[in-house]
């Protein structure tokens, strides 16, 4: 395992990188705030994906939180703090939102795979963390919640990506109620993929990222672009774009060698 130690300031290890082979594992590591999305973890967070967009060494990125939880969400107090400036903090508010919408939309646009091991809790920005992600695993006795609608906010933006995971009426009850729902409801939902023992989180998500990571990275960096385009398209327009993302993967000399490696009964020798 490689240590990617950060530079500049004590902030910057508010996100720790650690690297096993081809898989980058960015834990959130503010556990005495439940690595709750403060705006200065918005920021290093949101500087990591960026370096790892440009990694192509790296073919997935797991996402992870240190201590009890995964992450409770924006970080409160500074939000009351926010009230102190002169216009009741609209611009802060209206700023936070928008760097956490960006940090969201870079997720689905990272090149790589990014899979979510969730543990303990995953409320409010925490759990459109999950939602947003690619793929979660989440450990036997996780939480989830969109529950600021408990102390008078509704959860407006962390909707966004719920109400893209789970059905809307159970997406609607969840955030109008702040109830939480266990584990196993998030993988009924579609929230996430697979819950396993606690004990077990850590190995069985490196499992999966490492199946991933097997298969021809260049395939799967086209097809997770074309996979989140064609969400946005009309039928016609869905088949028209992933087409063209079909072309780009056909002729690619990897993909070549390994539909010639399948025919001939063989394992492909890829150049990755």
């Amino acid at each position: 395992m490689t240590n990617h130690m950060s530079v500049g300031s004590d902030a910057e290890n508010l996100v720790v990188r650690t690297d096993e082979g081809a898989i980058a594992c960015l834990t959130l590591s503010s556990p005495g705030s439940l690595n709750a999305l403060s705006d200065a973890m918005l920021d290093v967070l949101a500087k990591q994906l960026s370096q790892i967009a440009q990694d192509p060494s790296v073919r997935v990125v797991i996402l992870r939180g240190a201590g009890k939880a995964f992450c409770a969400g924006h970080d409160l107090k500074e939000m009351t703090a926010a009230r102190a400036a002169p216009d009741g903090g609209a611009a802060y508010f209206a700023d936070l939102f928008d760097r956490c919408g960006q940090l969201m939309q870079a997720i689905p646009r990272l090149p790589q795979p990014v899979i979510a091991q969730v543990h303990g809790i995953a409320t409010a920005a925490g759990c459109q963390l999950v939602a947003t992600c690619d793929m979660a695993v989440a450990a036997e006795g996780t939480r989830f919640g969109v529950n600021g609608v408990n102390i008078g906010l509704f959860c407006s933006t962390p909707m966004v990506a719920l109400s893209r995971n789970v059905p809307r009426k159970q997406a609607f009850e969840m955030l109008t109620t702040g109830d939480f729902i266990a584990a196993d409801r998030a993988q009924e939902l579609g929230l996430v993929n697979r819950v396993v023992p606690h004990a077990a989180l850590e190995t069985e998500t490196l499992a999966l990222a490492k199946q991933v990571a097997d298969k021809l990275a260049r395939a799967v960096r086209i097809g997770k672009r074309a996979f989140y385009d064609q969400l946005d398209q009309d039928l016609s327009g869905a088949y028209a774009l992933t087409r063209d993302a079909m072309v780009q993967n056909m002729l690619d000399s990897d993909t070549a060698e390994g539909i010639a490696a399948f025919i001939e009964k063989r394992a492909p020798t890829w150049e990755q």
